[in-house]
């Protein structure tokens, strides 16, 4: 049964050497909960540690300025599967287009419905001409496109401040990526994930809101989703589910719908945090 929900709102540091170790060990605040502090002075729950100390797989830019909230810390997407996707969607335009220094950019125009603090939005404008980068909070947006000019890609990207959900019918692209709040790090602890319950909307009325706009759509969601409940959400469309594995550990799961379903690999694969960037022939 499809349940509706209404969309609420959801409500920086200088570099150093990315071996040097916390500031602070593990204090409580004011709510009694422990915390840590940055060596660029951020405070963050202690639950955020193991973020932070992979911060690299984040951004490998990390220590020229990159700037993410509590709320990126976990879930932003690892660097090396932003690119993997990013060079994927790219072929839409092109199959043969590789990363290089003399790369043809996919003709394209991607939605980020979600960008958050810009992990993907970077590297689509990495890959493709043009991406549309949405968020609904103004600060994550702000850092988002401050990384963005840290990569120096900020110039290749639209960035709007808005419900993407309330935005999707006013929108033309050629792909629009999907990655919509799983409900914060509890996902997790459900043997699987019901895309039912994602917060705000149900992942179907995502996924609806996303084919106003094109039939071409990458769907990223938490490792233990039902493979065959991605595929049943859009029945009309060819459908593919990739497992995102990082040095053997399941990270999560990027479903490509239309088009996109044609360009995958044939082959389970690892990617390699230290590999980059990706180049897919």
């Amino acid at each position: 049964m499809s349940r509706k929900r209404k969309a609420n709102r959801r409500k920086p540091h200088d570099a150093q050497q990315a071996i040097e170790p916390l500031v602070k060990r593990p204090k409580s605040n004011d709510d009694g909960a422990e915390t840590f502090t940055t060596p660029q002075g951020q405070i963050l729950p202690l639950s955020l540690e193991k973020y932070w100390r992979r911060r690299h797989d984040f951004f490998h830019k990390y220590d020229e300025g990159i700037q993410i909230d509590e709320v990126g810390w976990y879930s932003v997407t690892h660097e090396v599967i932003a690119e993997d996707t990013a060079a994927r969607v790219a072929q839409l335009y092109s199959p043969k287009t590789v990363q290089s220094s003399e790369m043809d950019y996919g003709r394209l125009c991607v939605v980020d419905a979600f960008c958050g603090v810009g992990g993907n939005a970077i590297k689509f404008a990495t890959w493709c001409e043009h991406v549309i980068a949405i968020d609904i909070d103004p600060v994550r947006l702000e850092m988002a496109r401050h990384n963005a000019q840290v990569y120096g890609v900020a110039d290749r990207i639209e960035f709007i401040l808005g419900d993407f959900y309330e935005l999707a019918p006013m929108l033309k692209a050629d792909v629009v990526y999907l990655s919509p709040p799983w409900g914060g790090v509890s996902y997790i602890d459900a043997p699987v994930f019901d895309l039912d319950s994602l917060p705000f909307h149900t992942g179907r009325e995502w996924l609806d809101r996303a084919r106003l706009i094109s039939p071409n759509i990458v769907y990223y969601l938490p490792r233990n989703c039902d493979p065959h409940q991605l595929a049943g959400m859009y029945p009309s469309a060819s459908c593919n589910v990739e497992l995102n594995y990082i040095d053997g550990y399941l990270r999560a799961i990027t479903t490509y719908y239309g088009e996109l379903a044609g360009y995958g690999c044939t082959e389970p694969r690892t990617l390699a945090p230290t590999t980059l960037p990706i180049c897919i022939s």
